[in-house]
């Protein structure tokens, strides 16, 4: 754990952040002041960075003996109708009265005064999120089988919950997702990107030619990957929680499937910017091909369509890393020296990606 140190990531006081060029992401006097109002632990605060997100940023926070998460957006500014950690933490509640494994919502603050931008608190859970180690009590062949047949069972499992009345039924317009997802990304690429790449239009141009008939309508988490669950910290394995619900909405549930297999980390296959759990690379653990069979077989949905879903998945991927390079570009992740610079060329890798599943030959791509 970290103890107050100054920094443009991290500082003590608001009168110092008042100084600073760039907004810090945590002023140490101002979250203590909200732990306060809401009886949260006493003294001094220890912080920590946690997770693999490139976007939205999370801190674990311990005082007095108590532990909780702190979420909160980016820098300002942010671009319109993103990083809405307020609906995240609603989403949650609501998924979670319906038996969702999510963290528990412990309190939000929709007051911008204090750090800049809205944020909410959520209960620590003592559990593993797998990235690029295999924890010991998941590392046997066995247990690697399991950890992939349960990524794949939770989704399932999210995807049979009944949208279609009472609250869940608030949560999104599930007729005309896919048709808006093309439509509204392609915007965005618009303003968020300083350069040209003929790829993204013509992508875009063949997913609206090959829009799918959804077949069904279901919770859409929209980054459902092996590094947004959290995992039991002891065999058999099992997600404790699903993390990071600031994309979900409601939709087509083979968007979800068609993320995360598409993003899915793969022996032989070229790595690109979205694959955040290399582990998957290595023996014992499921295939893409084999991902998608279990889903099928649980779910009784057609995958014939599986490509269209997996080149929108990388197509969106793209566009939102551009927007992280961007940024990069303009100063605004000045403590950023790996990924923002890397997506110079990750972002056509994935743009070429998408290119693939949709059969788009290489001088099309270009």
């Amino acid at each position: 754990m970290h103890t107050v140190p100054d920094g443009v990531e991290v500082v003590a006081s608001r009168e110092h952040a008042r100084r600073l060029d760039s907004p810090p992401l945590l002023v140490l006097d101002a979250v203590t002041g909200f732990l306060d109002t809401h009886g949260i632990g006493s003294g001094p605060l220890a912080w920590q960075r946690i997770g693999d997100g490139q976007s939205n940023v999370t801190y674990l926070i311990e005082r007095g003996g108590q532990s909780v998460v702190l979420r909160r957006g980016p820098r300002p500014p942010l671009p319109r109708s993103t990083h809405d950690m307020l609906r995240e933490a609603r989403i949650q509640k609501t998924l979670g009265g319906h038996g969702v494994p999510v963290p528990e919502i412990i309190a939000v603050c929709e007051d911008e005064d204090v750090l800049g931008v809205p944020f909410y608190l959520m209960g620590r859970l003592d559990g593993t999120v797998i990235t690029d180690t295999v924890p010991a009590h998941l590392s046997p062949a066995g247990q690697r089988r399991a950890t992939s047949e349960a990524v794949v069972d939770t989704l399932v499992a999210l995807h049979r919950i009944d949208v279609t009345r009472g609250d869940l039924a608030s949560l999104g317009r599930p007729e005309g997702y896919l048709r808006r997802q093309v439509e509204r990304f392609r915007g965005l690429w618009e303003i968020n990107t300083t350069r040209s790449l003929p790829a993204v239009d013509l992508i875009a141009d063949w997913l609206a030619r090959n829009l799918p008939t959804s077949r069904a309508a279901s919770v859409v988490h929209g980054d459902y990957r092996m590094g947004n669950l959290m995992f039991a910290p002891q065999a058999p394995a099992r997600v404790l929680a699903i993390l990071d619900w600031e994309m979900a909405t409601l939709g087509d549930p083979l968007a979800d499937l068609g993320y995360l297999t598409a993003t899915w980390s793969e022996a032989g296959s070229p790595p690109t910017p979205l694959e955040l759990t290399t582990v998957t690379r290595s023996p014992g653990y499921l295939t893409r091909r084999r991902l998608a069979e279990r889903y099928r077989s649980r779910t009784g949905l057609d995958l014939t369509a599986l490509p269209w879903y997996q080149t929108l998945a990388l197509w969106k991927a793209a566009i939102f890393c551009e927007a992280i390079h961007t940024r990069w570009q303009r100063g605004e992740r000045p403590n950023d020296t790996v990924f923002g610079p890397s997506l110079e060329t990750g972002v056509p890798r994935l743009l070429d990606r998408a290119g693939r599943y949709a059969g788009l030959t290489a001088t099309t791509r270009r």
